[in-house]
């Protein structure tokens, strides 16, 4: 099954590196140059499955796309990628704000792309499947922040909670951190206390623990 993504970047030279570099690893890229363009192939053709863009763009920037793709129901879930040499803290909160999945500042390592694209579809992957259960089993489940384990409530901490939730959206810890104002040396710790807690080896197996339980979470938790 192909992993189509849609890379939208108005620096030619890199926006086509990237798209190489990706296209060797095994997915199917379409790369186009502005919001304009991409919002007329998102219009024209099959949704793609990841979305990596810039922000500093002509005319309509990065905020202004994600904005337009989160208020459309049929492009609201598409997992983004900010791309991008805006590094600053309150530029990540921005983006996490506006709904961005991951936040990699420029210049940037491709094997780091290569792992948070992976481990969007990766969660992907967890999601369709837990789907899949709650239809057979009429659970019904609006979205990974509505899923809990049952011991939220009284045995974590709402730091604790607050990292879960994002682990389980598919951040990284260095998102996590920038998202949360912490340091990355306290997302690692809070990440390695969940997984002690919940018995888990790792992020997969931590997030396939939580679909498999199959709680709803409370807003006041």
């Amino acid at each position: 099954m192909s992993k189509h993504i849609l890379l939208v970047d108005d620096d030619t030279s890199l926006r086509l590196s990237i798209e190489s570099y990706l296209s060797l690893e095994g997915f199917t890229v379409k790369s186009v140059k502005d919001v304009k363009s991409a919002l007329k192939f998102l219009y024209h053709n099959k949704k793609p499955d990841i979305i990596i863009t810039d922000i500093m763009m002509p005319n309509l920037n990065g905020y202004d796309f994600i904005t337009i793709l989160r208020g459309n129901i049929a492009f609201s879930n598409i997992p983004i990628i900010f791309l991008t040499a805006k590094g600053m803290t309150s530029d990540r909160i921005k983006g996490y704000n506006l709904g961005c999945n991951a936040y990699i500042s420029k210049p940037f390592d491709p094997n780091e792309l290569v792992s948070i694209v992976n481990s969007l579809f990766s969660n992907m992957n967890i999601l369709q499947n837990s789907t899949s259960f709650a239809k057979n089993t009429e659970v019904k489940l609006n979205s990974i922040s509505d899923i809990n384990f049952q011991f939220t409530s009284s045995t974590l901490t709402p730091r604790e909670s607050s990292v879960f939730k994002l682990v389980m959206r598919g951040l990284m810890n260095k998102e996590i951190a920038a998202h949360l104002n912490l340091s990355l040396r306290n997302v690692e710790k809070y990440v390695s206390r969940l997984l002690k807690k919940t018995n888990t080896r790792n992020r997969t197996e931590l997030a396939k623990a939580a679909w498999n339980r199959g709680q709803m979470f409370s807003e006041g938790e």
